[in-house]
């Protein structure tokens, strides 16, 4: 991949997005607070809500939490639509919500751990853009197959729940597809940044950086974690979902261990069973993290991917979108 097709790639995607960089600030639960959000795109990157974060962690009502955002800046912000059928009470606020957000103006939607096709009915009728979380040529193809725009690849450096594949074999697999592709793990600094969009990415999303932010809600302990580990301090724990999550491996996760237990593990298998189980724990890991958001202590997981490596401190979110923009700019020879 040379610069110069490098560059046409992510110059296409701010394009279609109206942004200034081609970053995202990925969606997370629980640390997406409405503030962050807006500071992520009020700098040029692209802010994504997380609807269960911004009203059962944050407590905003999601129509008066999506103004609140909008209060702090015009730029784009995006949805993301996590869109597992575990119940179809689930399902219905997820569809409320998707609607909501349409109606207040959102055009960048980002789907995962599900069928897109009905989301991606209901935002091309807006005329918006749907990419799909990814980590192989499988769902790809899936997600391909139901109509989305792009795809956002999750590799196996990033943090919640990662990939298999390395970036440079997620690439090699989705190229195929013809569709734009945004990385997703292990960005932490400008460096990584460009490193992502030089393998061919036409965006990068990025998470675990803007946990060590000023706008961050989060706990100082937790962004301390943060900024304290390396890779090797990454873990999989199974016990949050039952699929496994990157995590700090704090005191919490060495006293608890990261293998699901056998029920649990019987559970999943079901085809049936299996939907049960995950309901289940998605209440126990809502209440888990919104704890470890707010834990001063060890005593919860903190989520994160394999980019602390780059991370170094704890500094405003725009100061960080302008930083990793302008070496994308140097990088492809643009004029800031």
């Amino acid at each position: 991949m040379t610069l110069s097709s490098a560059g046409s790639a992510s110059q296409a995607l701010v394009a279609r997005l109206g942004i200034d960089y081609p970053l995202i600030g990925g969606a997370m639960y629980p640390c997406s607070n409405p503030e962050l959000v807006a500071a992520v795109s009020e700098a040029g990157g692209i802010g994504v809500v997380q609807p269960a974060a911004l009203t059962y962690v944050h407590g905003h009502e999601f129509r008066s939490g999506l103004r609140r955002i909008r209060s702090l800046t015009r730029r784009p912000i995006g949805f993301n639509a996590l869109i597992e059928q575990s119940s179809r009470y689930y399902h219905e606020r997820m569809t409320r919500w998707l609607d909501i957000a349409l109606e207040e103006g959102i055009r960048f939607v980002v789907t995962s751990l599900g069928k897109p096709r009905w989301v991606v009915d209901r935002v091309h009728a807006v005329g918006g853009m749907v990419f799909h979380d990814v980590t192989d040529g499988r769902w790809a193809a899936k997600a391909v197959d139901a109509g989305v725009d792009g795809l956002i690849a999750v590799n196996n450096r990033a943090g919640g729940h990662a990939g298999l594949l390395s970036p440079e074999q997620l690439m090699e697999a989705l190229v195929p597809f013809g569709l734009p592709v945004v990385g997703a793990g292990g960005v932490g600094g400008a460096q990584g940044f460009v490193r992502m969009l030089q393998l061919g990415y036409a965006g990068a999303q990025i998470g675990t950086r803007f946990i060590a932010t000023t706008e961050c809600s989060a706990s100082n302990a937790y962004k301390r974690a943060v900024v304290a580990a390396g890779e090797g301090d990454i873990v999989l724990t199974e016990r949050l979902t039952g699929i496994p999550v990157s995590v700090i491996n704090n005191e919490w996760v060495r006293r608890t261990g990261t293998r699901a237990g056998p029920v649990a593990r019987w559970m999943l298998r079901g085809r049936r069973r299996k939907h049960w189980m995950r309901a289940l724990y998605a209440v126990r890991s809502g209440i888990s993290l919104k704890k470890g958001l707010k834990s001063e202590g060890a005593h919860e997981y903190w989520q994160a991917g394999k980019s602390v490596a780059e991370i170094h401190d704890v500094r405003p979110a725009g100061d960080i979108v302008r930083e990793l923009g302008e070496a994308w700019r140097r990088s492809i020879g643009s004029p800031s």
